[in-house]
């Protein structure tokens, strides 16, 4: 029998998910009668965000079990950097068609995974269900189970079609199956009382690379990183390491509070991104790792770098400070640019708060002030209206906005799911000065400024015939 329904509604039903709470909280806010918006599902529907969370594994095959459309809705989006293997930017599929649906899929799934056993030899293989094979009935924990024996490659089922739900339970159902089906199958060949799991970053531009060397500076080993540049056997024996430190995603705690109670391993949640955010994480793990020589080490290096990063900064903050910025970007990049603006003295006088949680919302509220704005609509009307009204000198968004930048004549900054740069770290908050000072002080700003030739053609032209009246 397929177990995947039971999964679900366990995960449906977690009492300690946040986000369960959060949508309960939004839908006694809502009308009856709210009707569904168009496009509100794009991009975060469970089956993309269980993908973006293991595709990192990146010396494993991932295959989506359904049409090849869902295959290309995700790859490329995320520019997840790997250090080793290219594997994991291959897409395979077992390409659902209409005969499959009426007599199901299975036989081709298992095909399928033999073959590419035969010819990538991955050091696993996982198997993504999507809405269609789950509502057709597909088992692929039997097909995993029967391709495990056949190839002696281990072979995932994660439960994840689309309708399941949002992004935050996708991630959830990732970190369910790596708890069940991966971690704890492996041991390390040594270990060191500073070993340590980072969990929920996904190495976006390479940020993971600003922090490794800082933690191997005060000597301590990432066991492993669940997902971020990560390789299947570290993931193996994650179990063995004394601390998970929780980045970014909130939606995979369950699988840290599950590996607390399953290994007896503790866990922190921290950032890596804003200066402060980063003092405060190096704090938290020496502190939890329980050695007072390395919360002195720590400290040394706290001081070291962020004197070095202030006067790189210098100049930046001369020539941007008392900028006033509209930020209209999800997900933690929103914390991102408010720590990095108060940094570089800018002010930023209106944000979005879309698919931020209450207690977001909140602490969004208590960095802008009481004169912060908070973007209802997030219009681009409504954008602009506050642009006019509020002076603002530039506007940070995805490129959605950018006709609306145009419009008000003010710079444009593009910060999205495709960036290039990593903003994680030290290193990342100059990044993030060098992207404000580049877009602001582009010298297309200078012509944008200036009245249009026929503008002037006109006002010469009425100042003459005034001269001849």
């Amino acid at each position: 029998m397929n177990p995947t329904s039971g999964k679900i509604n366990g995960s449906l039903s977690d009492s300690n998910s946040e986000d369960a709470r959060q949508q309960q909280k939004l839908h006694k806010k809502k009308s009856s009668t709210q009707l569904p918006q168009p496009g509100t599902t794009h991009g975060s529907c469970a089956f993309d965000s269980a993908m973006i969370t293991l595709v990192p594994i990146t010396d494993a095959a991932h295959v989506v079990h359904g049409p090849s459309g869902c295959a290309a809705s995700i790859w490329g989006s995320y520019s997840s950097l790997s250090s080793d293997s290219m594997l994991y930017k291959i897409r395979f599929t077992s390409d659902i068609d209409e005969n499959d649906i009426i007599f199901g899929g299975a036989k081709k799934l298992y095909k399928g995974i033999l073959e590419l056993a035969r010819r990538y030899k991955p050091t696993a293989v996982f198997v993504y269900s999507t809405c269609i094979t789950a509502l057709i009935g597909d088992d692929i924990e039997g097909v995993c189970k029967n391709a495990t024996e056949k190839t002696g490659i281990p072979t995932i089922p994660v439960h994840c079609p689309g309708f399941i739900g949002n992004q935050n339970l996708g991630n959830r159902v990732a970190g369910e199956a790596l708890l069940e089906h991966v971690i704890g199958t492996a041991q390390p060949d040594t270990t060191t009382p500073y070993d340590i799991n980072l969990i929920g970053e996904h190495n976006i531009a390479g940020a993971i690379w600003n922090v490794l060397p800082l933690l191997e500076k005060l000597g301590i080993r990432v066991l492993a990183k669940i997902t971020g540049d990560a390789v299947y056997k570290e993931v193996c024996y994650a179990h063995r390491a004394k601390l998970n430190v929780l980045l970014s995603s909130k939606a995979l705690i369950n699988m840290a509070k599950g590996m607390e109670k399953k290994y007896g391993i503790p866990y922190i949640e921290e950032s890596i991104y804003g200066v402060e955010s980063i003092n405060q994480c190096l704090r938290n793990i020496a502190a939890k790792l329980g050695n007072s020589d390395l919360q002195s080490r720590t400290e040394k290096l706290i001081v070291e770098e962020t004197a070095a990063i202030d006067e790189k900064l210098g100049l930046y903050i001369t020539r941007l400070q008392g900028k006033r910025i509209i930020l209209s970007i999800g997900s933690f990049k929103s914390w991102l640019i408010i720590f990095a603006a108060k940094k570089l003295g800018m002010e930023v006088i209106a944000i979005s708060t879309t698919n931020n949680t209450e207690e977001d919302r909140i602490r969004v509220k208590s960095l802008l002030g009481q004169d912060g704005i908070i973007l209802e609509q997030n219009s681009p009307e409504e954008i602009l209206q506050i642009i006019n009204s509020n002076l603002a000198d530039m506007l940070i968004a995805d490129k959605r906005y950018q006709d609306t930048s145009l419009t008000a004549r003010i710079p444009f900054l593009d910060i999205n799911i495709e960036r290039n740069h990593p903003y994680a770290g030290y290193i990342g908050i100059l990044e993030v000065a060098q992207e404000l000072y580049a877009a602001f002080y582009n010298p297309v700003w200078e012509q944008v400024w200036q009245p249009a030739p026929w503008s002037v053609g006109v006002e010469s032209a009425g100042n003459s015939q005034q001269e001849e009246i």
